[in-house]
């Protein structure tokens, strides 16, 4: 039987409170996430900190993902190392733009579960966040046996695209992300994988929250990312907030001054 991954729940992996409640909440999937919502001085303790808790936590039958930094970083194959030896169902890589990303980080998962003898153990999840990565989204949901989804990540595709997120009120609710959806949830139907939306971000807003969650299983998603912490404001988040803030500035309604 085909494992439902309606809700993937992200959790900080900074937080070990959170990291040990979440399963309670029921989602399909847990994905500790090392990437964005962990500062640069927090990305070694945070990597412990996950580790321990995929050894230790009973998760029961709950799908176990990590979120990587990217192997460009410093923390990248120091993230992969120690999820896979923890034993993480699936790493999902961050920011994926191409083919040739899913195949190096294929290369470093096969180090680590050969040291293990357990090689074909660990799955790939690849996170479309730009413009570049859902024009390559089949490429990359064929790059490698071991992919089971590709998701999208709205904020930073939303940043890259220099757009802004529409809200429920709004008569065009969603056109902003609309392109990136229907490349994403058709790329996964023609390699055979699931499709996964992005996480709705105001928790304060559960209308429409259902009408995104309606919308995009209208559209052929297989699930959707959730957060259960109120409100997610992270690094892409506050790039778009500040690219409005440059606009204003260069069209004359503020100045530096205002923001003194």
């Amino acid at each position: 039987m085909q494992r439902l991954r309606r809700t993937m729940m992200f959790v900080p992996g900074n937080n070990p409170g959170m990291m040990a409640d979440a399963h309670i909440y029921g989602p399909d999937s847990i994905m500790l996430d090392l990437e964005d919502s962990v500062s640069m001085a927090e990305k070694d303790a945070a990597r412990l900190l996950v580790h321990n808790a995929l050894k230790t936590i009973d998760y029961g039958k709950t799908e176990m993902v990590v979120r990587i930094n990217p192997l460009s970083t410093p923390y990248g194959k120091k993230d992969v190392e120690a999820v896979v030896k923890a034993g993480v169902h699936v790493i999902r890589m961050p920011k994926t733009e191409t083919a040739e990303e899913v195949k190096e980080l294929e290369e470093e998962i096969i180090k680590v579960e050969t040291e293990l003898g357990c090689v074909g153990r660990t799955q790939i999840m690849a996170a479309i966040e730009s413009t570049l990565g859902a024009l390559n989204a089949y490429s990359i949901a064929t790059a490698s046996k071991r992919m089971m989804g590709i998701a999208l990540g709205a904020e930073d595709y939303c940043a890259n695209l220099k757009a802004q997120r529409t809200t429920g009120d709004s008569p065009n609710f969603g056109m902003e992300l609309q392109f990136a959806r229907q490349c994403i949830v058709t790329a996964a139907r023609a390699a055979g994988i699931d499709a996964l939306d992005t996480v709705f971000s105001n928790l304060n807003d559960m209308d429409t929250f259902r009408r995104e969650v309606e919308m995009i299983k209208a559209m052929g998603f297989d699930g959707k990312s959730i957060i259960n912490n109120g409100k997610m404001v992270d690094r892409p988040v506050v790039i778009r907030a500040q690219r409005t803030i440059d606009l204003a500035i260069a069209s004359g309604i503020l100045t530096k001054e205002d923001l003194a």
